[in-house]
């Protein structure tokens, strides 16, 4: 993997884990997330 691929996903997995974290707990509920999951979800959002 080149250095702006590995950059690109870094800030798109900090992205995801900064949108999702200012997510109140119900909102994450809607949408089948706990809150202790965000970072497994920001993983799998840049397919690892």
């Amino acid at each position: 993997m080149n250095i702006a691929r590995t950059f690109n996903n870094w800030r798109k997995y900090r992205q995801t884990v900064t949108e999702l974290g200012r997510m109140s707990s119900r909102e994450l509920n809607d949408l089948g997330i706990a809150r202790g999951d965000i970072r497994d979800v920001a993983r799998a959002a840049i397919g690892r």
